[in-house]
């Protein structure tokens, strides 16, 4: 009988307390695996659509994006920690172009000081919903803390269809072709 009244009190009593009594939680975002892999479904800006086969590598330094445009060609990307990227397609047309950025690839922690926004149901997910200076939106699963998506300010939008923790990809499908060395690199 004493468990049941217990059992009844602790029901009861959130009804009780107002809501500005209640103590809040606000949950904050898990850090990336260092390793991962995700396939990502992306809604770019332009109204165009891509995949994106992701390839995240922290301890080796290096972030690899191939993209597959919609009924087009596929892009490499390959991004490494010292703020070089290589953007490249293969074939007998190969074209490259090397770009530095000051950032280099995020930093699993990368969401450390966001915004937590709240609760919503986004491809099909009850997500906790944080937003970084006012650069991206990002939706974490509520009950597993998977990436389900993330959106831009620029409009694009990365919905994960999978996601592999700690796979990696080959070292030897993480090199730019050779007339990548031979282009002048522009800043970013």
């Amino acid at each position: 009988m004493k468990l049941n009244l217990l059992c009844l009190a602790y029901l009861i009593l959130p009804l009780v307390i107002s809501s500005s009594e209640w103590p809040r939680f606000t949950p904050t975002p898990s850090p990336w695996p260092e390793q991962f892999h995700a396939l990502l479904y992306m809604n770019l800006s332009t109204s165009r659509l891509q995949m994106s086969d992701l390839w995240y590598d922290w301890p080796k330094g290096r972030n690899v994006n191939i993209f597959q445009k919609q009924l087009g060609e596929v892009l490499y990307d390959i991004e490494w920690n010292n703020g070089t990227s290589f953007y490249y397609t293969l074939g007998a047309q190969g074209a490259c172009q090397v770009m530095d950025f000051v950032v280099g690839i995020p930093r699993p922690d990368f969401l450390d000081g966001a915004n937590y926004i709240g609760t919503t149901v986004t491809d099909g997910f009850l997500c906790n919903v944080w937003e970084k200076v006012d650069f991206i939106w990002y939706y974490e699963d509520v009950m597993t803390r998977r990436p389900v998506r993330w959106d831009f300010y620029d409009g694009i939008s990365t919905h994960v269809m999978t996601f592999e923790v700690g796979a990696v990809l080959q070292d030897s499908l993480t090199q730019a072709p050779a007339y990548c060395f031979s282009q002048d690199r522009a800043k970013s």
